[in-house]
């Protein structure tokens, strides 16, 4: 007879899985609260203690760290060696192992849990018994998930055994299940003990979906959230539309995280290849979007739009108007639903936009590499500028100044943004040259540039970029400052009656 060993904090499906081994001929070996469970559904399994003739100890600690649990999940059936040790001490085959992981994920996420909770959910027997198994997966299956139950039993059913396949897809699924928790461990403990940057980094993700493709349609993509995905298209609900793309995603996120600097305001963002073609606030979200779309009109086309107040009848007829990629909000009310899903491709998502950003660091990936940095939640206030010209902002122009830092942030560098009247008017991203990006910002803008306030993500080397704006009726400037030539562009303020701030703080977005 054949023996299974079944062991899981997750019983999802467990008891229909257990049976059908039983219905196949299989003894089950069990423990605790899974050896309840089994007899409490008419199942009688055989306790770990009577396998191993000791019994479990230090309030279950140790109950399955045994030479008859290990020796049975290890010994290699080829080899005499092997199973004349185990004859001579008595240690049967384990045939099949069952075990899931004691619920470390969650309890971490429990409010009020307590460390020395989160400590006794660091599960050591279960790792051990998936990992030996695994490693002698040429015998022995090992399911981790209640996903495999059907296709394992499916096999065992039609040939009495799974096939070699099989197995080694399922240890593969082991070593990466057992990966990713000890990766929730030490990242657990590495935050506790305040490490940003230790001397090896593990990070684990669950996948969300497969997307068609990648950037290009030639390019395989999926997408992973992370262990606790907050502030994050991975926990937004969507409501209506096509699967989310590889680019959707891209775009949606630089959204949110455009809308998460304007928090306490209504506030309306547009975004086009992960930059910001349009940005606006409100009295109300009707009116910020209003603002938003008036920014560029044309660039919007095709775009993902980003909201941090529900939707209703009156904005999502504005919006049903121009086609969206992605429209993003907390909330839509059934007749702002109802126009906007007219519309069979948009993806309508909702997104608690008060949520908190989970993470304090970004990864980006490089061939072979990954670097790491803190996030750039840098937030600047009145009190945090220094003016260095003659002239200072007037109350009107520090509003704007500060509404379009926030906004020149999320733009590729060189980033030049103009703002007049709590919107973006033109936006200058990703040149080589700071002059170059406000020549592009000034054009966009028109007409409008007279009058509005100019923001540069970096200091400026030269004083032409200040020069184009003085030609454009740029009335005040926010910049980093710091150039060993900052007294040429403060002179050429001053000449021309320019107020200009500097923040003591650069905003580079490689």
């Amino acid at each position: 007879m054949k023996r299974a060993l079944v062991s899981v904090s997750d019983k999802t499906g467990l008891v229909e899985f257990v049976q059908g081994l039983v219905d196949c001929g299989y003894e089950i070996i069990s423990t605790g609260g899974t050896k309840k469970a089994l007899e409490a559904a008419g199942i009688h399994p055989i306790g770990i203690s009577d396998v191993t003739g000791f019994p479990e100890i230090m309030d279950g600690r140790v109950k399955t760290l045994h030479p008859k649990v290990h020796g049975a999940l290890l010994c290699v059936r080829s080899n005499p060696d092997h199973v004349r040790q185990l004859q001579e001490l008595g240690i049967e085959y384990i045939d099949l192992v069952c075990v899931n992981l004691y619920p470390f994920k969650e309890t971490v996420l429990k409010p009020g849990v307590t460390h020395e909770e989160i400590i006794e959910n660091i599960d050591i027997g279960g790792p051990s018994m998936l990992r030996s198994a695994s490693k002698n997966y040429q015998s022995i299956p090992v399911l981790c998930d209640p996903k495999d139950y059907d296709k394992v039993l499916e096999e065992i059913r039609e040939n009495h055994e799974t096939t070699l396949e099989t197995r080694e897809r399922l240890a593969a699924k082991v070593f990466r299940h057992t990966a990713r928790y000890d990766a929730m461990i030490a990242d657990y403990l590495t935050k506790k003990t305040h490490e940003e940057f230790p001397e090896s980094m593990t990070i684990t993700f669950d996948k969300v979906q497969d997307l068609r493709y990648g950037e290009n349609p030639h390019q395989k993509a999926a997408f992973y959230k992370g262990m606790n995905p907050q502030y994050s298209l991975a926990n937004a609900t969507q409501l209506h539309g096509k699967e989310l793309s590889y680019n959707n995603i891209q775009d949606g996120n630089a959204a949110i995280e455009i809308l998460k600097d304007f928090e306490g305001q209504f506030a309306a963002v547009g975004v086009k290849h992960m930059n910001p073609c349009g940005v606006g606030i409100g009295e109300n979200i009707e009116a910020a979007w209003d603002k938003a779309y008036e920014a560029d009109s044309i660039s919007i086309f095709g775009g993902i739009v980003a909201l941090n107040a529900k939707v209703e009848k009156g904005l999502a007829e504005k919006l049903s108007k121009i086609f969206l990629e992605i429209i993003i909000a907390p909330d839509f009310s059934e007749e702002a639903l109802e126009i906007l899903a007219r519309k069979k491709n948009i993806r309508l998502m909702k997104l608690d936009t008060s949520l908190s950003v989970s993470s304090a660091l970004k990864y980006t990936n490089v061939n072979d590499g990954l670097l790491v940095q803190e996030m750039d939640q840098h937030i600047i206030n009145e009190e945090d500028l220094k003016c260095v010209t003659n002239r200072k902002p007037t109350e009107e122009e520090i509003k704007q100044l500060l509404f379009g830092w926030k906004v020149v942030k999320h733009v590729k560098s060189n980033a030049i943004v103009l703002v007049k009247n709590d919107m973006t008017v033109g936006v200058g991203a990703g040149q080589m040259n700071r002059v170059g990006a406000a020549k592009i910002a000034i054009e966009q803008a028109g007409e409008k540039a007279k009058g509005s306030v100019l923001a540069s993500d970096a200091f400026f080397p030269m004083p032409d970029t200040v020069q184009e704006a003085i030609k454009a009726g740029v009335t005040a400037i926010i910049q980093p400052g710091g150039s060993i030539k900052d007294q040429l562009s403060i002179d050429e303020c001053n000449e021309h009656g320019i107020a200009m701030v500097f923040t003591g703080v650069r905003h580079f977005k490689h």
